[in-house]
């Protein structure tokens, strides 16, 4: 074999080693994409969630805001005979997973199902600031307690370990109603499902779509605003909002409710709506 020949052997030999370590190397770590998750730009909000007083004072305060109004239905409404409820969502409404968003910022991942099934069904989340007092409280004045939330049965076991590991009162199958269809995440139907037997007093939440079918409806951030308008006088009377920036449908709505847009395109929406002086 000439000299030409074998050089000429040797580099295919070395091109083919180095495609072969390529794809070991890619196969064996997570996707790029995985790992370099461009959420950095909620560090402050959960920050603000995990770290400020401000956030437990408004907690405290959306608590003694039901607190006040509940008895108020209690006292007015002495006649009615239909039993009283009150409907919480679970996430940042009674339940801090803000240990959980801090692991994604860590990681550099996103939001999956895998990393929240396994956080739920750890059931570490902690109280939110006076969550537990007051649905307590409900409690002990005959008002039934429903969760609805979209967490799904794969999670509902840890969850319901969570809520009465923290002291929520009345956790069982019918209170706790999780989301059984994957593809649909309206809360609508379980909360009519609530008012056939009882009166809704309060409907709890930090995310509009806890309240109504009418904010699930709404899916851009134009006619989410016009929705919150509409509905100005329930708010601080059936509806009690908790503060909650890290996530929710309000950023859903600023992707157009894309969920495959790039990393680039999602922050060249956020920058779009942006606004300035």
């Amino acid at each position: 074999m000439n000299t030409n020949a074998c050089g000429k052997t040797q580099n295919r030999s070395s091109m083919l080693s180095l495609v072969l370590l390529v794809l070991l190397i890619t196969s064996v770590q997570p996707t790029g994409a995985q790992e370099q998750a461009d959420n950095t730009y909620i560090e402050g909000a959960v920050l603000w969630q995990q770290s400020s007083g401000e956030r437990q004072a408004l907690s405290y305060q959306a608590f003694a805001l039901a607190r006040l109004m509940l008895d108020r239905d209690l006292r007015m409404n002495r006649r009615d005979r239909k039993p009283r409820a009150v409907i919480v969502d679970l996430d940042e409404t009674i339940l801090d997973n803000s240990r959980y968003e801090g692991m994604l910022l860590q990681q550099r991942v996103n939001y999956n199902q895998k990393t929240w099934t396994e956080w739920c069904n750890r059931a570490e989340a902690t109280a939110v600031p006076g969550a537990v007092e007051f649905l307590r409280y409900a409690s002990s004045r005959g008002v039934k307690v429903f969760y609805i939330t979209n967490r799904n049965d794969s999670q509902k076991q840890g969850t319901a370990t969570n809520l009465k590991k923290l002291g929520f009162p009345s956790v069982n199958d019918q209170t706790l109603l999780v989301q059984t269809d994957l593809k649909n995440s309206t809360k609508e139907p379980r909360r009519q499902s609530v008012a056939v037997k009882f009166r809704i007093v309060l409907l709890m939440g930090d995310d509009l779509n806890d309240f109504s079918d009418v904010f699930e409806n709404s899916r851009t951030v134009d006619s989410r605003m016009a929705a919150a308008d509409r509905y100005q006088e329930e708010f601080g009377k059936r509806f009690i909002m908790l503060p909650n920036a890290m996530y929710g449908n309000w950023e859903s709505a600023i992707y157009g409710y894309n969920f495959k847009l790039s990393e680039a395109e999602k922050a060249e929406k956020r920058k779009s709506l942006l606004k300035g002086y």
